[in-house]
């Protein structure tokens, strides 16, 4: 599914004196099947934007269409949320069933889908976000901090959305906990071919996964673009205090000492290639 934001500005407490603009005149487009990502620090409006996505915010002024249909408008909510899903940042605090399998089967059985069409649906997102079936019946307090992530993420995709938002999915696990929720992830856009949107702060996250970036700052887009085209932007990130990625700054310091090193390479594994292939060269030469 296509998403076009069109000059959506949005303002908390509007008409008050704790009125406070979150969103600033905001456009942009994602194609469908796209894999976006949205950086920008805290406050910079990260989450106020995607919570417009399924219509849980109206913008004070703008429009924002999923696949041509225009959400602010008068629509069935309940339509929306099943083509968006949105798993908020720590969605672990929203469990509250039993089991494993009733938390993921909730939002199936709210569809009035039957049981065996449920029952498909739970079984098929604890396969793909890599919890075993056998966790089913266990109680969802009584598992690790990841695995609580992943149940969650599985609540959304019982719910077979065409839109996949996710804020922060990341947020607050250990190094081995993040790499297997961003694979998870990776593993989700690729199979169901679903426009993706990843919020984060990590550059790195952003650089091995997305096709496109939005940078937000105080509410507005700073930049967007190819991972390759944001992170050439060194100067304009690292003002809004963002910084790039690392492997990138790495790269431009064996640039600055003479070593020829591409401009576009964003991952740990294309800088290990070109450094190798570089050091052949060196052996070769001798």
């Amino acid at each position: 599914m296509s998403i076009q934001v069109k000059n959506i500005s949005f303002i908390y407490n509007k008409g008050t004196p704790f009125e406070s603009k979150a969103l600033n005149n905001v456009s942009f487009e994602i194609a469908d099947n796209e894999f976006v990502g949205i950086i920008g620090h805290t406050g910079s409006g990260k989450s106020t934007l995607i919570q417009h996505l399924n219509a849980l915010l109206k913008p004070t002024s703008g429009k924002i269409f999923i696949n041509n249909i225009d959400i602010t408008e008068k629509v069935n909510l309940k339509e929306i949320r099943k083509e968006v899903g949105l798993v908020f940042q720590y969605p672990e605090h929203q469990l509250f069933e039993e089991t494993i399998y009733k938390d993921i089967a909730f939002g199936p059985f709210n569809l009035g889908l039957s049981e065996d069409e449920v029952e498909k649906r739970v079984f098929e997102a604890m396969e793909i976000v890599g919890l075993d079936v056998s966790l089913k019946d266990k109680s969802p307090f009584e598992v690790s901090g990841g695995q609580r992530r992943r149940i969650a993420i599985a609540g959304v995709l019982s719910m077979k959305p065409k839109i996949l938002i996710l804020d922060e999915p990341t947020a607050g696990l250990d190094p081995r906990g993040r790499d297997e929720i961003l694979s998870n992830i990776k593993n989700i856009h690729e199979k169901y071919n679903m426009t993706t949107i990843l919020v984060s702060h990590s550059m790195e996250d952003i650089a091995k996964l997305v096709d496109k970036i939005i940078v937000m700052h105080e509410g507005n887009i700073e930049l967007i673009g190819t991972p390759k085209e944001v992170f050439k932007e060194v100067e304009k990130l690292e003002r809004i205090g963002l910084g790039i990625p690392q492997i990138t700054y790495l790269m431009r310091d064996l640039r600055r000492k003479g070593i020829e090193v591409p401009e576009d390479l964003l991952t740990v594994d294309e800088a290990k290639e070109h450094i190798l292939k570089y050091l052949r060269g060196l052996r070769r030469d001798a």
